[in-house]
C-alpha cells in the first residue's frame, strides 16, 4: 500500500523542488520574491481598505492574494503572502505594518526586561496560517508553496530600533555593548522562526526561505560570531523536514560564504554580484537562486531580455539555478513585464 499523497509529494518532480536539490530540470524555474502584491491590480483590488497585518490572518484572502501571480505569470512557484512581522504579532508585541514606513514597533527591545515581550510561538497562535495553506495547498496541486520567514537579525533589527532603519545604530550598539544580551534576544527569535516554519511546513509548503534583508549592514566578522548561530539554530530546526531551505539578504556579497554555512541548501543572490562568482564564495553543494535587478523591468523588453541572458549565461554550469529578482518586486512594476520575463527564461532554458 503506497503512502497517502501530501502537497510536498504532489510537487516533488516540480522543476523549482528539482533545482532546489541540485536535478536536471526541463527548463530554469522562476519566481520573484513580493510577486504577490502591489504591482498587482488584482492584488490591490481584493485589499482595498484592509490592513496589511489584518490581511496576512484572513486564509481566504491570503489564498487568493498567493495564488494570483501564480495564474497571471506562470511562475514556477508560489510563495506564501505574509509579512515577517507577523509571528511577532501572534505573540502580542505591539506593532503595525504603517504605510509608506513598514513595521513600527510601540516598545522597542532595549534591556533584558524587555525581552519578556517575547513569549514561546505556539501553532495555535497562527492557526490561520495552517488553514491558508491548506487551501493553497489544495489549489496549487504539483505547484510548490514557499513558506517564509524573517532571519533573528532582521527581526531583532526591528525591534530594537523601533521600525525600519538606515543605520542600526540601537541595534548594533547592543550587539556590540552588550553580547549576551543580544545573543539571548537572537536566540528566543530564533525559536520562534523556527515554529512558524514548521508549522508552514507541516501545513504542506514545499520549501521555506529565510529572508535576512538587513544583514548587508554587517561585517563578516560580525556575521559569524553575533548572528550565524541563530540562523544556524533556525535551519537546524527543520531540516528533518526534508524541504529545501533558502537563505536571502540584501547587500550581502560579502557574506555569501557564512550564509551558505548557517544551513541553507540555496543561497540567494541580489543583483550586485554575478552568479558565477557567487557560486565561487558560496563555494559546492549549494544551489543558487538569482539575480536580475528589479529595476531593469522598467526598461524596454530587450533590454531585459538582454540583461536576463547575462543572469542566465552567468548561471551557466551551476549545479542548480532558480532565477529570481535580486530583490522584491518594486510596486510600479509592470505586470505584464514580469509575465514575459517568465515566458523568456522558460523558452531561453528549455532543455
Amino acid at each position: 500500500m503506497s503512502a497517502p499523497e501530501t502537497p510536498q509529494s504532489a510537487a516533488y518532480d516540480s522543476a523549482f523542488l528539482k533545482a532546489c536539490r541540485r536535478e536536471p530540470v526541463p527548463h530554469t524555474p522562476v519566481w520573484f520574491m513580493r510577486q504577490a502584491g502591489r504591482s498587482l491590480p488584482e492584488y490591490r483590488k481584493v485589499r482595498e481598505g484592509i490592513p496589511m497585518l489584518e490581511s496576512c490572518m484572513r486564509p481566504e484572502l491570503v489564498t487568493e492574494i498567493t495564488l494570483q501571480p501564480v495564474r497571471r505569470h506562470n511562475v514556477d512557484a508560489a510563495i506564501y503572502y505574509s509579512d515577517i512581522v507577523v509571528p511577532l504579532k501572534a505573540i502580542g508585541v505591539d506593532l503595525d505594518i504603517r504605510p509608506g514606513v513598514g513595521p513600527v514597533v510601540e516598545n522597542p527591545i532595549r534591556t533584558r526586561a524587555d525581552l519578556a515581550q517575547l513569549r514561546d510561538l505556539t501553532p495555535e497562535d497562527v492557526s490561520y496560517v495552517t488553514e491558508a495553506i491548506g487551501l493553497l495547498t489544495r489549489e496549487l496541486g504539483p505547484t510548490p508553496l514557499i513558506g517564509f520567514a524573517g532571519a533573528p537579525f532582521t527581526l531583532a533589527s526591528y525591534l530594537v530600533e523601533g521600525g525600519p532603519s538606515r543605520t542600526y545604530e540601537n541595534a548594533k550598539a547592543m550587539m556590540y555593548g552588550d553580547p549576551e544580551l543580544w545573543a539571548d534576544l537572537l536566540d528566543r527569535l530564533a525559536d520562534i522562526t523556527a515554529v512558524f516554519l514548521k508549522v508552514q511546513i507541516e501545513a504542506g509548503a514545499s520549501a521555506v526561505q529565510l529572508f535576512d534583508s538587513w544583514a548587508g549592514a554587517l561585517a563578516p566578522v560580525d556575521y559569524r560570531r553575533s548572528v550565524l548561530p541563530a540562523s544556524a539554530k533556525v535551519f537546524k530546526a527543520v531540516e528533518g523536514y526534508g524541504v529545501p531551505r533558502i537563505h536571502f539578504g540584501v547587500g550581502c556579497g560579502e557574506l555569501l560564504k557564512l550564509m551558505g554555512e548557517a544551513g541553507a541548501d540555496v543561497v540567494g543572490v541580489d543583483w550586485r554580484v554575478p552568479l558565477d562568482e557567487a557560486a565561487r564564495r558560496v563555494g559546492p553543494g549549494k544551489a543558487l537562486q538569482g539575480n536580475l535587478d528589479p529595476t531593469v523591468l522598467f526598461a524596454s523588453t530587450e533590454a531585459v531580455e538582454a540583461k536576463t541572458r547575462e543572469v542566465l549565461d552567468s548561471a551557466e554550469g551551476l549545479e542548480g539555478h532558480v532565477f529570481n529578482l535580486g530583490h522584491g518586486v518594486m510596486p510600479s512594476t509592470d505586470p505584464d513585464a514580469l509575465t514575459r520575463l517568465v515566458e523568456y527564461v522558460h523558452t531561453h532554458t528549455t532543455r
